[in-house]
């Protein structure tokens, strides 16, 4: 599972993923119901948005209804969820697009933050799933979640979450595998780009959060980094 990354910044986005960044700003640490910048296929053609991470945002969870997370989507029984069937029947395929992921490490006894991301550091595509929301006189809202599988085999992601869990990895897309996941025509197609990346593609650290910023801050200015 994923639940916090550091998102590409804006010139990564025109640099590494020949995309023009869109107006809004995000920033450059992510967490659950933050606003964050996705590429995906529409009528105009490939463009980014500024979405919010977590498919069903909690403003739209029902009065009365325990609060869940929905950052990450299993590729195994995503097509049962009520909350991302919709969206996975209508294609809406996107590229999650980060500088690094963290996960915790608990081989030390203790959870302790790792940051893991690309061995020659480039920023790097999540496979994603998006969704449009109906916010009345404000318009239409987008939101995404990020694509996980198995990952009790992997090298690197079987080290990651509590004893005992199962291993769970987000879906790292290949650069030459951006365009044809955008433009998948079927569940079946697109099934075949939910697997593993090489974990010798991959680089890993210890990366301790820094304490989070109260709920007046983060409603503040963004990161300028994202910017």
């Amino acid at each position: 599972m994923c639940t916090n990354y550091a998102a590409a910044r804006r010139d990564q986005l025109f640099r590494h993923f020949g995309i023009e960044p869109p107006d809004s700003p995000w920033r450059d640490e992510v967490y659950k119901d933050y606003p964050a910048s996705i590429i995906r296929r529409a009528a105009a053609g490939t463009h980014a948005d500024v979405t919010t991470f977590g498919i069903v945002p909690r403003k739209h969870i029902p009065p009365g209804v325990r609060v869940f997370d929905t950052m990450n989507v299993r590729a195994e029984t995503l097509g049962e969820k009520r909350s991302f069937s919709g969206a996975w029947k209508r294609q809406r395929l996107c590229l999650v697009t980060c500088d690094a992921f963290y996960e915790p490490n608990y081989e030390s006894g203790k959870a302790v933050r790792w940051r893991i991301n690309m061995a020659n550091g480039e920023p790097f595509a999540i496979a994603g799933l998006w969704r449009e929301w109906d916010e009345g006189e404000d318009g239409k809202a987008l939101s995404f979640t990020m694509f996980t599988v198995n990952s009790d085999d992997h090298p690197l992601m079987r080290r990651f979450h509590k004893p005992g869990d199962e291993k769970r990895s987000v879906v790292i897309l290949r650069p030459n595998d951006y365009e044809n996941w955008l433009s998948s025509r079927s569940m079946d197609e697109a099934r075949t780009f939910l697997n593993l990346y090489p974990a010798e593609l991959m680089h890993a650290e210890a990366c301790p959060a820094l304490p989070r910023a109260s709920k007046t801050k983060q409603s503040g200015p963004v990161d300028e980094r994202a910017q």
